[in-house]
């Protein structure tokens, strides 16, 4: 059951991520900020499920949960390498549509073509940073409760368990800081749509008023998903935690937004659909 779950999701991931991509390299019309953020973006999704679900896959199918010590911190930092990357780059692509509504005269100056390949690299620089340090910390803990951890994939949550209570404080007060690292993107997000809000809100065109919030809303909700299931799944008490709660937390931040991901951004997207 799991096998098949995981590997419909695998591909419907892989299917819309990789149409994404081939549509955005081949189509000139699509040679713009927005899509090129967004060809990011399903570079990020691909190797964010890519690390997780196939092995979990190869698990289910052979009944074996086994992983070497290599393989999980290779697995952990591939993990946290992308996601803090996919999360930065939705940071900067909430700043682009704000700019492209609310300062469209500004936009060309604003968000040249050298400005996005910086942003771009800001943000996958600083994914990589984040995963070294948390790669770092989180494996120089003595583990002195066994080696089985309750979930499909190596996590930072799961390894504190088998820890030693008193070693992994350190690496608890990183989680604390990047999680406010976090708040702080997720509030510029919130303020970013807020101010998109109030310039559509003024906009005589239904069509443009539907067209602007049919963008905005989906995003906001990803983010808001993505945003709220890390925090709780690594800042949470142990005391209400569980194996079907942490599953389920688990598949809702590492598995659902790189598979659905694709349909928010071309589902509505009259470029995107002419470019398919």
């Amino acid at each position: 059951l799991y096998f098949w779950l995981f590997l419909g999701i695998f591909l419907a991931a892989l299917l819309g991520n990789g149409l994404v991509i081939t549509a955005i390299i081949c189509d000139h019309r699509l040679h713009t900020p927005m899509y090129f953020f967004l060809l990011n973006l399903s570079l990020l999704d691909l190797g964010c499920i890519s690390t997780t679900v196939p092995k979990a896959m190869v698990n289910s199918l052979w009944h074996t949960r086994a992983i070497s010590y290599t393989g999980c911190s290779a697995q952990l930092f591939s993990l946290v390498f992308l996601i803090s990357a996919e999360y930065s780059l939705l940071t900067v692509m909430a700043y682009d549509r704000c700019v492209a509504i609310c300062h469209p005269l500004h936009y060309g100056t604003l968000l040249g073509s050298r400005a996005c390949v910086y942003m771009s690299a800001a943000a996958w620089a600083s994914g990589f940073l984040n995963a070294v340090l948390h790669t770092a910390n989180t494996f120089s803990i003595p583990l002195c409760k066994g080696n089985a951890i309750d979930q499909f994939f190596c996590e930072i949550p799961q390894i504190f368990k088998i820890s030693c209570s008193h070693s992994y404080l350190r690496e608890a007060g990183l989680v604390a800081v990047s999680a406010c690292l976090v708040f702080l993107c997720f509030v510029f997000i919130f303020l970013s749509y807020v101010q998109i809000f109030r310039v559509v809100l003024r906009i005589p065109s239904e069509q443009g008023l539907h067209k602007a919030f049919s963008f905005c809303l989906p995003h906001m909700t990803v983010v808001f998903l993505f945003v709220s299931t890390v925090i709780f799944e690594h800042l949470k008490p142990n005391s209400i935690s569980s194996p079907s709660l942490d599953l389920m937390v688990a598949i809702l931040y590492s598995v659902v937004p790189p598979a659905v991901n694709p349909l928010i951004y071309s589902m509505r997207n009259q470029e995107l659909k002419k470019a398919f």
